[in-house]
């Protein structure tokens, strides 16, 4: 447990005792909070079993939470200024769509052979929605970390991740991989995690923000290619490995495979698989690359790494927007950014940069009115540090 001054927790915090009552200095509830995260470097890669390199981000979601002595469960979204009441035994879909998170993790629970009691809750953050920080993996993490908590549930850190990702999976209905509950619970200050996709083995890199801050620039925008799109580039990857497992038997997904070997046969494979196959090798191995970098304290050509991820995501892989190419290519000629490129799905969301920290304001307000005059889109950014994972607060 750590102390914080959050303004974020001390608003969810007054909340609940505006909601349900109660005297903060008694104690009379627990407050726990879970972030979003960033993606440093790997992207489309946990589909294809290779590595990513996420971190948790220090905007989060919080539960203000007390157990009941009844079965019945209070829910307040205070960023709505919404309820939602039902019995706890009572898991069916509800009319607000917001339920349906904490509703997939009481089923969870339940579908594991544990059980809980009523609990009243206030809930809330500062999670930028639509920014591709994953605010629904923070709150299912954080719940499900808070009724482990309250009710003595007996979850490990790694079975609540497992458990808030099938939450999404089967309840909500969205079919993630593992890597958003993943840095949301396990994030660590200052560090970036390097998550294995396949085994799930993890290691953290060091990731010091002393000259360097992190900012993400919104687009704006999501185009509706997205989803069908990421729906046709896993199938993209599959017929690559179906026709290099051919003469590489050991290859069952594109992490077995190797760049060469993706070059070896490129006429077989046709130009679009080609691409999408040229680009996940090397992405999987650039990963590996870029955390030798951080090692070595290399943060310059760790950089370098997220540009060659973007020109891929761009030509190769195809996911980006004109949007997103554009942001990035305005940090090209500027000496205060040394990495930039699109996270997370593509065809819209924010764009990751890497810029010195006595430049952030030029480069923000530089950005800003680049968009503005491109686009007519008034562009936010959001700073970002890098922080502890899913815990409680005193």
């Amino acid at each position: 447990m750590i102390s914080t001054e959050s303004s974020t927790a001390d608003r969810i915090r007054n909340k609940y005792i505006e909601h349900f009552g109660g005297d903060s200095n008694a104690r009379d509830f627990r407050l726990f909070r879970s972030p979003g995260r960033i993606n440093l470097i790997g992207e489309h890669t946990d589909y294809n079993n290779g590595f990513v390199l996420p971190a948790s981000a220090d905007k989060a979601v919080y539960f203000a939470i007390s157990p009941r002595t009844d079965n019945q469960v209070l829910l307040y979204a205070v960023d709505l200024n919404e309820t939602y009441t039902f019995s706890v035994e009572d898991i069916s879909k509800p009319d607000q769509k917001w339920a349906y998170f904490q509703l997939g993790v009481i089923e969870q629970i339940y579908k594991n052979d544990l059980t809980i009691g009523g609990f009243q809750a206030a809930f809330g953050g500062d999670v930028p929605q639509g920014a591709g920080m994953s605010s629904s993996a923070a709150l299912e993490c954080c719940l499900l970390f808070a009724l482990n908590e309250i009710f003595s549930l007996g979850l490990d850190r790694f079975s609540v991740v497992k458990l808030a990702q099938k939450a999404e999976n089967e309840y909500v209905g969205v079919q993630c991989g593992i890597m958003d509950q993943f840095a949301s619970a396990f994030g660590k200050n200052e560090a970036v995690i390097r998550l294995d996709c396949r085994s799930l083995e993890y290691e953290y890199f060091p990731f010091p923000m002393d000259e360097y801050l992190i900012v993400l620039c919104n687009t704006m925008v999501e185009h509706s290619l997205a989803s069908s799109e990421y729906n046709t580039r896993r199938l993209e990857c599959e017929k690559g490995v179906s026709i290099l497992q051919k003469y590489y038997p050991e290859v069952k997904s594109l992490r077995d495979a190797t760049p060469a070997q993706v070059e070896e046969h490129k006429t077989e494979l046709g130009d679009v698989v080609y691409r999408r196959c040229k680009f996940m090798t090397e992405e999987i191995e650039r990963v590996q690359v870029a955390c030798d970098f951080l090692t070595a304290g290399d943060l310059i050509s760790f950089g370098k790494k997220m540009y060659e991820t973007h020109q891929g995501l761009q030509h190769e892989y195809e996911v980006s927007c004109e949007e997103l190419d554009f942001l990035v290519a305005q940090t090209l000629d500027d000496d205060s950014v040394i990495g930039a490129r699109m996270m997370g799905g593509g065809f819209g969301g924010c764009t990751i940069n890497l810029v010195k920290k006595d430049e952030v304001d030029r480069f923000e307000e530089k950005m800003k009115k680049a968009y503005q005059e491109q686009f007519q889109i008034d562009m936010p950014c959001y700073r970002v540090r890098i922080t502890d994972g899913t815990e409680e607060i005193i």
